[in-house]
């Protein structure tokens, strides 16, 4: 009996020193601590952001929480090492370490992406207003919309915090303005070419010095600057700025392109009330000679489709209202001004119609400022 007595004092003893000095093999704290971290990566869009990182992460947590479910009711002695427990303290720190370089990434990657947003709105805005300048804005149809749509949405995701979509769409509306910019100098190029330029710059001479031989009248116009200038003996006397057709900047080259002609033409009619939907009219001899040939050209070279028109009826004409005041490729003035060059123009004065005047036109300084803007994004 006393054998047995002194045993159940022992395993009293035991149980009693366990419950003091014991502790679990499983830490929950540390259990808890690590889940946190699950949760923090989740919240770091990690899966998204950080696959490789995020996986051998769920990898290593998944084995070990089976252990730890297995392992929930052992307890062990304190100075009694643990596997388990060195490996979740180690994936802890893994996982600290990954929670707070994704954290450091994306607080970069915000101010990054924020700058680059707000680049992309400040270009698109320049971008707007040179081409709205230079009339060219039809010139992007629907892309110019598509563009601006783009723009807005990589400013939704930012403040969205969805940085992966803010990034793509960013990329988008980059590559977008970059065509936009390629489109204008391919559409628009020859008003920066000097070749160009000198043509132009010759054709307007030649009309000046007509002028001054023959002490008559003439006209120049300058689509750059949409101005049109009149010329008698020589001499300019007096500058009007214009509005040309919907896609004027361009070189016409068929019926309702919306372009305005280049060349040399002739006041074929002067129409006053009555005689023009508009206020008053000086109709030109468009399609001439050149005009023909080059059109024929381009048609049989594939340039123009073979069921296309040369079209006709370009006139320098005033407006009576707004729903006359976009052209079809003519020229307009306001109508004080066309009232002084419709009694100053007489039928048969040349009118000569360029691209541009200067190399420092406003089309060309429109170009290279766009070229200059686009390599800063």
């Amino acid at each position: 009996m006393r054998g047995g007595h002194i045993y159940s004092t022992l395993v009293v003893l035991l149980s009693t020193a366990c419950l003091v000095g014991c502790v679990q093999a499983v830490p929950p704290d540390l259990v808890a601590a690590i889940e946190t971290i699950d949760q923090d990566l989740i919240a770091l869009r990690a899966p998204e952001t950080a696959p490789e990182e995020y996986g051998q992460f769920v990898r290593q947590w998944a084995l070990l929480k089976a252990r730890t479910q297995l392992d929930d009711d052992l307890i062990r002695w304190p100075w009694e090492s643990s596997d388990l427990e060195t490996d979740l303290r180690w994936l802890y720190v893994m996982g600290e370490r990954t929670v707070s370089q994704l954290h450091d990434r994306q607080v970069s990657q915000q101010q990054a992406i924020q700058e680059r947003v707000t680049r992309l709105e400040t270009q698109l805005h320049y971008i707007t207003v040179r081409v709205q300048a230079i009339d060219g804005r039809i010139l992007f149809g629907d892309k110019g919309v598509q563009t601006d749509v783009l723009v807005k949405q990589a400013r939704s995701y930012l403040d969205q915090k969805d940085y992966l979509r803010a990034i793509q769409t960013a990329e988008k509306a980059d590559h977008a303005l970059k065509a936009q910019a390629s489109l204008l100098n391919q559409e628009l190029g020859r008003y920066a070419d000097e070749s160009r330029i000198i043509y132009w710059q010759t054709l307007a001479k030649q009309t000046v010095e007509w002028s001054r031989t023959h002490q008559a009248t003439a006209i120049v116009v300058s689509k750059a600057e949409r101005e049109l200038s009149l010329y008698k003996n020589g001499r300019k006397v007096v500058s009007y700025p214009v509005r040309l057709g919907f896609n004027g900047m361009l070189e016409k080259q068929f019926q309702g392109d919306g372009a305005t002609p280049e060349g040399r033409y002739h006041i074929t009619d002067r129409r006053g009330p009555g005689q023009t939907q508009f206020y008053r009219a000086l109709a030109l001899d468009y399609p001439n000679g050149a005009d023909r040939r080059r059109f024929q050209l381009a048609k049989r070279s594939g340039k123009i489709a073979s069921y296309k028109d040369i079209g006709g009826q370009i006139e320098i004409h005033g407006a009576d209202n707004e729903r006359l005041a976009q052209t079809l490729g003519c020229i307009m003035l306001d109508n004080p001004n066309m009232t002084v060059l419709y009694e100053s123009v007489p039928v048969g004065a040349p009118v000569t119609i360029v691209g541009a005047l200067t190399r420092q036109n406003a089309v060309a300084l429109t170009l290279a400022q766009l070229h200059r803007s686009d390599e800063e994004i």
